[in-house]
């Protein structure tokens, strides 16, 4: 038996309590990870933005694909799904925090952080990555022994509500959105940044180009970024373009121009990159959703590059109502989070000039 991660939202989190509970379901970029898992396997379930450990699932059987819906009316986009028996599920008020001392100091991949840090995050970065025994283990036998006899930990109703989405429909559609409150909205006004913060993401533009030329892309970076951004830059290989070789309308090449980093195939740009410093995260999120407004048919993967402990307000910034509209698709789909720490790992891995871009995919989150 092998214990995996199973991330739940909120808002997925309520879904699937108000369900049968026999079917966990997961996006399909989640294809090829779901094919390790096999009967008898097990899923620990763990809350992200409350932070919290919810439950345990059993696989009865699959992966199998099935696109009918199983907790809303209408399109459901968890497709690649399994089978499975709950073993422990808690109630949100007896679901047990990360940080509590007995937890954290037992992780193999806490118990040398600070809990103030997010260096420990990594592991729950995505649904589906293996635990160690050791920590699958540990957290079965905990969370069997709070359902026998559970121990509360509160959880402040007022704040939870916030953190579940809501719902609107598009032509298409109905998909979930977040409305910050007006606790936790920045002013769009520029902010001055710190310098430091501001060195720190020229070395972020730097890495993206770096592992860009290594996978053999050509890289675009801003004119005004460039001169700052190549001298902290390893690689000299000649990846930086001076022009951008393709045929759009003024209004979108200089929206292009303009994304802190953008990989190339010839005349196609596979993958775009902003990279956030401030802290409100509105400058590099807009630029994408303009982009998807000018050209919707434009086949780009989109990133938004941020420290970790901006996960949250990313995620939150992407999915508000007015970025579900898009035509092309609500932005939360299009654009995924990846933070600092995800991309020097990333960086490390040996022989990045032999694997694919398909490799950044393992590393970027989605919104739930």
């Amino acid at each position: 038996m092998a214990y995996y991660v199973n991330l739940f939202s909120p808002e997925t989190y309520e879904a699937f309590s108000n369900s049968n509970r026999n079917i966990s379901g997961f996006r399909p970029r989640q294809r090829n990870a779901a094919q390790r898992l096999v009967k008898g396997d097990r899923m620990i379930c763990y809350m992200t933005k409350l932070s919290r450990w919810i439950g345990v699932l059993e696989i009865v059987d699959g992966p199998f694909e099935d696109s009918a819906p199983i907790f809303y009316a209408d399109e459901d986009p968890f497709v690649i799904r399994f089978h499975v028996q709950p073993v422990v599920w808690l109630e949100k008020e007896y679901s047990v925090p990360i940080k509590d001392d007995e937890v954290w100091s037992a992780l193999s991949f806490t118990k040398d952080h600070e809990k103030g840090t997010s260096s420990w995050t990594g592991k729950l970065r995505v649904s589906l990555g293996q635990l160690e025994e050791s920590d699958g283990e540990f957290l079965d036998r905990l969370l069997t022994r709070q359902a026998q006899s559970p121990k509360t930990y509160r959880v402040d109703e007022a704040d939870y509500r916030k953190l579940v989405t809501h719902r609107v429909r598009r032509l298409d559609r109905t998909i979930s959105v977040s409305v910050p409150s007006a606790d936790d909205s920045d002013e769009i006004e520029e902010q001055i940044v710190p310098p430091t913060d501001v060195r720190e993401s020229f070395q972020i533009q730097a890495l993206l180009a770096d592992i860009g030329s290594l996978m053999g892309f050509k890289v675009w970076l801003p004119r005004s970024d460039r001169a700052r951004v190549e001298a902290v830059m390893n690689e000299e290989s000649g990846a930086l373009l001076d022009l951008l070789p393709l045929n759009y309308d003024d209004t979108t090449l200089k929206t292009i121009e303009q994304i802190d980093a953008l990989w190339l195939k010839g005349r196609s740009i596979l993958r775009a990159f902003e990279v956030e410093h401030t802290t409100s995260v509105y400058s590099g999120i807009l630029r994408m959703a303009d982009l998807l407004a000018l050209q919707p048919n434009m086949d780009i993967k989109l990133h938004i590059v941020a420290p970790v402990e901006r996960r949250n307000k990313v995620f939150t910034e992407v999915r508000r109502p007015v970025f579900s509209l898009l035509d092309r698709a609500p932005l939360s789909e299009c654009c995924t989070f990846i933070s600092y720490d995800s991309l020097r790992e990333l960086s490390h891995l040996s022989h990045l000039s032999h694997l694919s871009d398909s490799v950044i995919d393992e590393y970027a989150e989605e919104a739930e």
